[in-house]
């Protein structure tokens, strides 16, 4: 959890949703742990201001971190991407799912020990890092396994760990992503290769990345962080591993997460801030009021109605109960108010927010 907050400022949020706050986040709280895709860049290119407002944060006092869920690059191969992106950046900025594997295996195994790396370069550097001997070998007779993604991951690779483990020793997985996006599109990610080791050995490993805690708490205690902020894109890693955690986090739109899939988002994937960009970081946040039917924000209020409402005739009859969005100003209050109404209700998922949306994506639209 976060550190206490002097009583003139906001009071520390918790994990309440939509918290508010009537400062702007940079004075609330001293370290951001950022995600990377989504929130810094896409693939190749910036996010639209993310640069600038990363050097503003940093010149305001925040200790700006980057956490990683990929295993199979460097710090060093993380930090040459952010510069080609406009992004400066030191080694102490970066920390990997890789770097919180190790620290978990050598929190398991006797220094110096040798462990058996199923992975690439990001996890061959981390393990040494951590004075521990990678080896390639269950013959090598391996202390422990860590596993992470990398291309060149083969059958072999996985035989090799599966062998291993037959000696029932300690297996750490970096990060369990099923997926990995790719030029191509989806490609098989380091989920689905733990997967084939956990179904050869029917052994569970432990995990070190989003949405688990320990990268975050290795992020913080590497940077000697008080008062945390984790800020991201996407609600399966980022918000539930700040939960996870027990850290407040701020989701920004610029990556995978759309209003609409926040709508029906469980508790454990409810951000405490809200806002478009990375600008949210100097703007206060308003928190939403609940009202009998609904909830208000700003100069927009949402109203839920029931599922016996008529629109003409039996045709027009829903069956669900919906969401009425009305106002002005600021969009962003006006997704506060949608999600604070439909979040109140017993079951978020069957409230129909279609038409609320839609009007504030006509608003988002028509302010540029």
């Amino acid at each position: 959890m976060t550190g206490s907050i002097t009583p003139e400022a906001d009071p520390d949020p918790g994990l309440t949703p939509l918290a508010g706050a009537i400062r702007p986040l940079v004075e609330l709280f001293d370290t951001g742990l950022f995600d990377l895709d989504g929130v810094v860049y896409v693939g190749a290119d910036a996010v639209p201001r993310a640069p600038e407002e990363l050097k503003r944060a940093r010149a305001e006092g925040l200790r700006v971190t980057f956490v990683t869920n990929n295993a199979s690059r460097t710090p060093d191969a993380v930090i040459d991407h952010l510069r080609k992106v406009g992004v400066a950046a030191s080694v102490d900025d970066v920390v990997t799912s890789a770097q919180a594997a190790a620290r978990l295996v050598a929190d398991r195994v006797p220094a110096g020990s040798r462990v058996l790396v199923v992975g690439g370069e990001g996890l061959l550097v981390a393990v040494r890092e951590r004075g521990l001997v990678p080896v390639a070998s269950a013959a090598d007779d391996p202390a422990a396994v860590v596993q992470g993604f990398h291309p060149s991951v083969g059958w072999r690779n996985l035989a090799e760990g599966a062998y291993a483990l037959a000696r029932d020793i300690p297996w750490v997985a970096s990060n369990v992503d099923r997926t990995l996006p790719t030029d191509g599109g989806l490609a098989p990610g380091n989920g689905t290769l733990v997967e084939v080791i956990r179904l050869a050995t029917g052994k569970t490993p432990v995990i070190a990345g989003k949405p688990a805690p320990p990268l975050f708490h290795e992020t913080v205690e590497r940077v000697g962080g008080k008062r945390p902020l984790v800020i991201g894109d996407r609600l399966d890693t980022d918000i539930e591993g700040a939960h996870a955690a027990g850290m407040p986090s701020l989701l920004v739109l610029t990556g995978v997460t759309t209003l609409d899939d926040l709508v029906a988002a469980p508790p454990n994937h409810r951000p405490t801030y809200l806002a478009n960009d990375l600008a949210g970081l100097f703007t206060t946040h308003p928190a939403p009021r609940r009202e009998p039917n609904g909830a208000r924000c700003g100069a927009w209020t949402a109203t839920i109605e029931d599922a016996s409402r008529d629109d003409g005739g039996a045709a027009g009859r829903s069956s669900r109960a919906r969401v009425r969005l009305s106002g002005s100003g600021d969009p962003m209050d006006g997704a506060r108010a949608l999600l604070s109404a439909v979040w109140a209700t017993d079951d978020p998922g069957e409230i129909d927010a279609a038409e609320a949306l839609e009007v504030l994506r006509a608003h988002r639209k028509s302010m540029g």
